[in-house]
């Protein structure tokens, strides 16, 4: 500890703290993914204790703005991301600030990326996309004076832009029982990374309660969870297809799964919408090009809004922080039909477009 208690602490006080050398301090700060883990907690909690800011950081913050803006995201093989990653990079491009994408593919990176990037002083704002920030990274974010803005998550400290997933699966049922569907299935991913969001939980819950509030059971032989694997989700679906009453409609809380699910009722001898009728959730790109029924997010829209948000407060560091929920929409499209013999009579109230 330095011995002026006036003066803030210092690199030699961290390394004292943690038992570490300078140059691993440096090395978690700038690299933290050549520190191992024991080393990089050991030198955060120091960092956390003392209260420490690196000299560069403080430079930075007085001198001038790094016109940066990170996006920490997972790493984006799903559709979805990317859509929402396009909506950033628009309203970006129409700004003085440079986009910098940091990918996360584990817990570990998340946390790295947590713990240092508020350290390093080279964002003048972040947007973290479906990913949870633990109460820890979130008091680093606030002691750094890092703007932050979350995507998918809530939290009191920030601005966040949260999605009415809990609407997007009851749309999905009323949508279906509006068709005349009585035996209605739910597919969803069952692997998750430990570090990621899980938005299926409150579709789910959605589709489930308004299936119930209609009288409509949704039995356990319905609901399948599927592994990524193009031989795991068929062998799931056949157990679907093959049972004495197989459903008439599937809800897939995720287009890319959705758009398996049409593929493999197809090798069944499935026609979709005669024969099953699916409908999906995200609304992604190619959605509107295979004709998919789908509940919208707004994926574009809501990184545009978390953009509009986070350089507000850049300006205007005073404005109160926001919490804005995505409403989602009916795209109804050509993979839902009505039962046979049925008149589509009842009124959902949901908004749909073709």
């Amino acid at each position: 500890m330095s011995s002026n208690k006036s003066s803030p602490p210092t690199i030699y006080d961290v390394a004292a703290l943690s038992g570490l050398s300078i140059a691993t301090i440096s090395r978690v700060i700038n690299t933290p993914e050549r520190v191992s883990e024991a080393s990089r907690r050991k030198v955060m909690e120091a960092i956390d204790q003392l209260g420490f800011v690196p000299k560069a950081e403080a430079r930075a913050r007085v001198l001038q703005n790094t016109r940066r803006i990170g996006v920490i995201t997972p790493f984006f093989t799903s559709p979805s991301f990317t859509d929402r990653l396009r909506g950033v990079a628009t309203a970006l491009s129409n700004s003085p600030y440079e986009l910098v994408i940091y990918t996360v593919d584990s817990a570990r990176r998340l946390d790295s990326y947590l713990s240092t990037l508020p350290l390093r002083g080279n964002l003048d704002g972040l947007i973290i996309m479906s990913l949870p920030v633990s109460d820890e990274a979130a008091q680093r974010l606030l002691s750094a004076g890092l703007e932050t803005v979350l995507i998918e998550c809530a939290n009191p400290h920030f601005n966040c832009i949260v999605v009415d997933d809990y609407g997007g699966g009851r749309l999905a049922a009323q949508h279906l029982i509006s068709k005349g569907h009585r035996r209605c299935a739910y597919v969803y991913f069952g692997e998750h990374p430990d570090y990621s969001i899980h938005p299926e939980v409150e579709r789910f819950r959605g589709f489930q309660d308004t299936l119930n509030a209609h009288g409509i059971p949704l039995p356990e032989s319905y609901i399948k969870y599927v592994p990524v694997s193009r031989i795991g989700i068929r062998e799931k679906l056949r157990e679907l297809f093959e049972l004495p009453e197989r459903p008439t409609a599937i809800f897939a809380p995720a287009d890319e799964l959705a758009i398996r699910v049409i593929h493999h009722a197809r090798e069944f001898g499935l026609h979709v919408p005669d024969d099953l009728s699916v409908i999906g959730l995200d609304d992604i790109d190619i959605a509107e090009h295979i004709d998919l029924t789908t509940i919208s997010q707004s994926l574009a829209e809501s990184g545009r809004m978390a953009v509009e948000l986070l350089l507000s407060r850049l300006n205007n560091p005073e404005r109160a922080n926001q919490q804005i929920v995505i409403q989602v929409h009916l795209k109804e499209r050509g993979t839902t039909a009505t039962v046979d013999g049925h008149s589509e009579t009842e009124k959902t109230g949901s908004d749909s477009s073709r």
